[in-house]
C-alpha cells in the first residue's frame, strides 16, 4: 500500500510539472506575440517616417527627429518630418491602439463576434455630428468654427448610441442581445439621417463630409495627438483593471455572478469607458470602422481569449495594421493619398476571410 501511494504521488507531481511547463509556454507565446506586434509597430513607423513625395533616408529621418527634440525645425527636411509624418504615424498608432482596444472589450462583454465601435452606432452618430457641421454648418458647440467645431459635434454625436444603449437597459436587463440591437439600430438611423443631409446638400460639401466618413489620418496635428493620448491614458488602464471580470463574464452572466461579479454594472461601465475612448478618437480621424472589428479577432486566433493578454496584444497589433494601411494608402497611386479606411476594409476583409478559413478550431 506505501508503495501504491508512493507511486501515485510521484505521478501527480509529474503531472502538474508538466501542467505548470504548459503553462508557462502558453504564456510565453502570448508575451511573445505581444512583443513582435511592438517591434512591428516600430518598423513600419520607420519605414513610414522614409516615404513620400518627398524622399528622405533612414539616417536622416533619425538624425532629424533627435536634433529637433532640441531645437525647432528650419529645414524643408525636418518640417516634412516633425510637422506632417511625425503627428500622421503617431496618429495611426494612438487610433489603432485605441480602436483595437474598444472592439476587444466591446467583443468580451457582448459574447458577440460582430460588436466594434462602428456596429453599435459610434462611428456612425461621429459621422451624422461631422456631417451636420461640414454641410449645414451648425453644431452643438456654439460659436466655435472649422474644425473645432466638427470635432465637437462628431464626439458629442458620437456619444448619443451610448446613452440611448444605457437608457434602453433601464427599461431591459442589460443583456447582451439587447445592447447589440439597440447600437444597430442607432447604426441605420444616424446612417439614414447622415444621408438625407448629402442628398440636399451641394456637391463639394459631399465630398468633404465623405471624405470625412471614410477616415483618414490626414489632418493629424501635435494638438490632436495629446487630446487623445489623454483619452487613452485614462480609458486603457480602466479597461485593463476590468479584463479579468471580462474573462468570467465570458462562461456566461450566471457563472459570473456566482464568482462575485457584477455582471450588469460591469458591462455598463465598460461599454462608457470603451464608448468614450472610441469616441475621443473617431471625432479626429473620421469612422475608421475596420479596426476595432477585426484586429481583436486576428489576435484572438493566435493567443487565445485571455483579456489580461487580448487587451495588450490587439492594441499593439492593431496599430501596426492601422499605420502599415496608412503607409501604402500615401504611396500606393502618390502623390494622391487615399482615406485609410478604404484600405483597412480592401486589405483586412480578405485577409480576415482566408484566416476564417484556414483555422480549423474554433476560437471564439
Amino acid at each position: 500500500m506505501k508503495m501504491t501511494s508512493s507511486t501515485e504521488m510521484k505521478t501527480g507531481a509529474k503531472k502538474r510539472a508538466e501542467i505548470k511547463e504548459q503553462y508557462k509556454r502558453f504564456i510565453g507565446r502570448k508575451i511573445l506575440f505581444i512583443l513582435f506586434s511592438l517591434i512591428l509597430i516600430f518598423i513600419i513607423a520607420g519605414v513610414a517616417a522614409t516615404l513620400g513625395s518627398y524622399p528622405i533616408t533612414f539616417t536622416e529621418v533619425y538624425s532629424i527627429i533627435w536634433h529637433g527634440l532640441f531645437q525647432n525645425s528650419e529645414t524643408t527636411e525636418e518640417i516634412v518630418v516633425w510637422n506632417l509624418r511625425l503627428p500622421r504615424i503617431l496618429m495611426g498608432i494612438l487610433a489603432g491602439i485605441g480602436l483595437a482596444i474598444a472592439g476587444t472589450m466591446m467583443q468580451g462583454i457582448l459574447r458577440n463576434p460582430l460588436a466594434s465601435p462602428f456596429t453599435l452606432g459610434i462611428a456612425s452618430g461621429a459621422g451624422f455630428g461631422a456631417a451636420l457641421a461640414i454641410l449645414l454648418g451648425a453644431g452643438i458647440i456654439a460659436g466655435e468654427t472649422g474644425k473645432y467645431l466638427i470635432i465637437g459635434n462628431a464626439f458629442v454625436f458620437s456619444l448619443i448610441p451610448t446613452f440611448v444603449i444605457l437608457g434602453l437597459t433601464r427599461y431591459k436587463r442589460a443583456t447582451p442581445e439587447t445592447m447589440i440591437l439597440a447600437g444597430i439600430a442607432m447604426l441605420y438611423i444616424f446612417s439614414a439621417a447622415t444621408t438625407l443631409l448629402m442628398y440636399f446638400s451641394e456637391s463639394e460639401a459631399v465630398k468633404a463630409a465623405y471624405f470625412w466618413m471614410v477616415g483618414s489620418l490626414g489632418k493629424a496635428s501635435w494638438d490632436a495627438i495629446f487630446s487623445v493620448s489623454i483619452v487613452l491614458a485614462g480609458c486603457v488602464p480602466l479597461l485593463m483593471w476590468k479584463s479579468w471580470d471580462v474573462n468570467v463574464m465570458g462562461a456566461g452572466d450566471e457563472t459570473a455572478k456566482s464568482l462575485g461579479v457584477n455582471v450588469e454594472r460591469s458591462r455598463i461601465l465598460i461599454l462608457v469607458i470603451a464608448s468614450l475612448m472610441s469616441a475621443g478618437i473617431i471625432c479626429f480621424t473620421g469612422t475608421i470602422g475596420f479596426i476595432g472589428l477585426v484586429a481583436p479577432h486576428m489576435c484572438r486566433m493566435v493567443i487565445g481569449g485571455d483579456n489580461r493578454f487580448l487587451i495588450p496584444a490587439s492594441g499593439f497589433f492593431g496599430a501596426a495594421l492601422l499605420l502599415g494601411a496608412d503607409t501604402i494608402a500615401r504611396t500606393i497611386i502618390a502623390p494622391v493619398i487615399l482615406p485609410v479606411g478604404i484600405l483597412t476594409a480592401f486589405m483586412g476583409g480578405p485577409l480576415f476571410l482566408y484566416l476564417i478559413m484556414r483555422k480549423r478550431r474554433e476560437y471564439w
